[in-house]
C-alpha cells in the first residue's frame, strides 16, 4: 500500500517546479501581486533553506521550505499540496517534518505569512498551535495577510 514520505530534497526538479507553478497560479487567483509573497527556486536553493518534499507512491504531492532568519527563528515558505492529494494529511506531515527539523536546528520560533482566503491552511496552522502575531521581518501590514508563529520549545515541553 502506498504511503506518504517526507524528505529533504533539492527544489529544482521537474515535478517540484510543476508544483510550484501550481502554487503560483493558485496564489494569483486569490490575491493581487502585491499581496503574494512567494519566493523563487533560486531562493529555495540557498544554504539557509531546508526544502522538504512529500511523495505518494513516488510522485511529488507537496512541498514546503524552512528559511532560517539567523536569529533563532525561521519562516515557512512555499507550503503547497497538490489538490489531487488532498485528504492524505500531506500538509500536516510536512508541517510536522518542518517543526522536527527546526527543533533539531535549535530554533526557538517558526513564523509564517499566509493569506486570509486560505481557510484550510489557517486551520492547519491553528490546529498545530500557531498563533496570530503582527507582521515580522520585511513584511508590511496587509489586510489580505495573516501572520502566525509557534514557539518550538513549548511544543517540545508538551511532548515530555
Amino acid at each position: 500500500m502506498p504511503e506518504v514520505t517526507i524528505a529533504e530534497e533539492p527544489p529544482r526538479q521537474p515535478e517540484i517546479l510543476r508544483l510550484l507553478e501550481m502554487s503560483d497560479a493558485y496564489a494569483a487567483s486569490l490575491y493581487p501581486a502585491e499581496s503574494n509573497h512567494l519566493v523563487d527556486v533560486s531562493t529555495l536553493e540557498q544554504p539557509a533553506v531546508s526544502f522538504f518534499v512529500a511523495r505518494f507512491d513516488g510522485a511529488v504531492v507537496g512541498c514546503c521550505a524552512l528559511v532560517e532568519a539567523g536569529d533563532g527563528t525561521a519562516e515557512i515558505k512555499r507550503m503547497f499540496v497538490d489538490p489531487e492529494a488532498r485528504g492524505l494529511k500531506v500538509g500536516k506531515r510536512l508541517l510536522q517534518a518542518l517543526e522536527r527539523h527546526g527543533e533539531a536546528l535549535g530554533l526557538d520560533m517558526i513564523r509564517l505569512e499566509t493569506g486570509i482566503h486560505q481557510p484550510e491552511a489557517i486551520g492547519l496552522y491553528k490546529t498545530a498551535g500557531y498563533v496570530e502575531r503582527p507582521p515580522f521581518g520585511h513584511y508590511q501590514p496587509d489586510p489580505l495577510s495573516l501572520f502566525m508563529e509557534k514557539a518550538l520549545h513549548a511544543s517540545a515541553d508538551l511532548d515530555r
